[in-house]
């Protein structure tokens, strides 16, 4: 059974996961939903406006995603969550057969294409979409990070638990339905008015206070036991904080310059305060990094340019789109 007609050595990927960004990949839901919505002719920089309001969360950055509200407003995606009472397989087959998507929580262990990060490395938590199945074949492909890719045998039958007795105590996979009877491909033109009215939501719900400053204070308290710690903890550390504040900003830039070419130019000091701020937050990794391994860093001048950055592009954003 399969619903688009893809396949995983000839998938193009979508512009916003090229090699040449200064954040390849964003977090598992977002490249994931870039992804899809490029599979089904949408426009996934359309839906960005929600890179607007990510915050700090007071340990970490927002784990920023495509609200569900946006992906209807813009797309006519209706997506909820399903209750999973059979084997996934079944599910996958009569949902890609009635028309329908579904993402599903995985663990990335059994995921050929996060080979040398988590591929038999790891049990990392991850989303899917699968696309399609064969189970006679035991094929699976899917939709998964930056791409479209196809897992087979064994791993397959891992991925989808074929494998694992029934145990009561294990609790089932989280499964989110997509309906596409509603799917709309809009133009520029009649997208514009809806990007717009988000863009206004999602900078009403921005951070009050400057999260890069609240940051700064963590860190401050953090710097002396991250010194103390490998760099495999130090990785998650930095998935939480550098990469989801500056892969935030870079999507947040791209979404800007989407509306500087839609809607009567003018945001282009935005764009520039928000890749910097990207920028920044990777050269602070880099720094942070260097710090793990016992050298000494001065992180102060970078964190100054990221906080004069957000303020300088929420406050213009804010008086045009407040």
């Amino acid at each position: 059974m399969k619903l688009l007609d893809l396949d995983a050595a000839t998938y193009v990927r979508h512009a916003l996961h090229g090699g040449e960004r200064t954040w390849t990949e964003t977090n598992c839901y977002v490249d994931l939903w870039i992804e899809v919505l490029h599979a089904l002719g949408c426009d996934p920089l359309a839906g960005a406006a929600f890179t607007l309001s990510s915050d700090f969360e007071g340990d970490q950055f927002s784990f920023f995603k495509y609200p569900l509200e946006d992906l209807r407003a813009l797309y006519g995606l209706e997506v909820g969550e399903m209750n999973v009472w059979r084997p996934l397989e079944d599910h996958i087959a009569e949902q890609l057969e009635l028309g329908r998507l579904l993402t599903i929580e995985v663990d990335s262990w059994f995921l050929p294409d996060t080979a040398g990060v988590s591929y038999q490395i790891d049990h990392v938590k991850s989303s899917i979409v699968p696309n399609l199945i064969d189970v006679a074949s035991r094929r699976l492909g899917y939709f998964h990070n930056a791409g479209y890719f196809e897992v087979s045998g064994d791993d397959m039958e891992a991925l989808l638990r074929r494998t694992e007795p029934r145990d009561p105590a294990s609790l089932v996979p989280y499964v989110e339905l997509v309906r596409l009877e509603r799917l709309q491909v809009l133009d520029d033109t009649d997208l514009l008015p809806i990007v717009v009215s988000l863009t206004a939501q999602h900078l009403a719900r921005r951070p009050t206070t400057n999260p890069v400053t609240r940051f700064r204070k963590r860190l401050d308290a953090d710097i002396a036991w991250l010194r103390d710690q490998d760099l495999a903890l130090f990785h998650q550390w930095a998935f939480g904080t550098c990469r989801q504040c500056g892969a935030n900003a870079e999507l947040a830039a791209d979404f800007v310059a989407w509306l500087h070419e839609r809607d009567g130019g003018g945001l282009e000091p935005v764009v520039a305060d928000l890749r910097a701020l990207s920028e920044a937050a990777k050269s602070l990794q880099f720094s942070l990094a260097r710090a793990v391994r016992g050298r000494a860093v001065d992180p102060a001048p970078t964190l100054d340019e990221m906080e004069r950055r957000w303020d300088s592009a929420m406050a213009a954003l804010a008086i045009r789109y407040g």
